[in-house]
């Protein structure tokens, strides 16, 4: 049987949040994303842009739906590629006082297209955050 529908790229995905302004400040500031509010059924829906993507913030309790079935603070793992090196980013997130997983340690991981490069930390909500470059061949 043929697949259902074939599946391009992903265009956005969804963090429920404990405090909305305390999120789009850490991904502003950490990552470099770029805030967005757009209207939708009388409410105010608010996205982060980064790439070609987005992230749509729900706050706890007022998500917008359809929803997951458990949306809750804290409970997502991400992985985003960054164009700076990552040995840089490891010691500017020390810099900045973020706890970087593994020891502070830049480590080996697996992608989607390639062997990466990654360093792990945590955003305000506790939800897990790899930054990585890809392994070039």
């Amino acid at each position: 049987m043929p697949p259902i529908a074939k599946t391009l790229s992903l265009d956005h995905f969804v963090l429920t949040v404990a405090d909305l302004a305390v999120t789009v400040k850490f991904y502003e500031d950490v990552l470099g994303m770029r805030h967005d509010t757009i209207p939708l059924d009388g409410e105010t829906m608010h996205t982060l842009h980064f790439g070609q993507q987005k992230i749509n913030i729900h706050p706890s309790g007022n998500e917008f739906l359809p929803k997951a079935h458990v949306a809750k603070p804290g409970t997502s793992d991400i992985c985003f590629l960054v164009e700076d090196d990552i040995d840089t980013v490891a010691q500017r997130l020390h810099e900045a006082e973020i706890e970087v997983l593994y020891d502070g340690k830049v480590v080996d991981q697996i992608g989607a297209q390639s062997k990466l490069r990654s360093v792990f930390f945590r955003d305000p909500d506790g939800n897990l955050v790899e930054l990585a470059n890809p392994v070039k061949h």
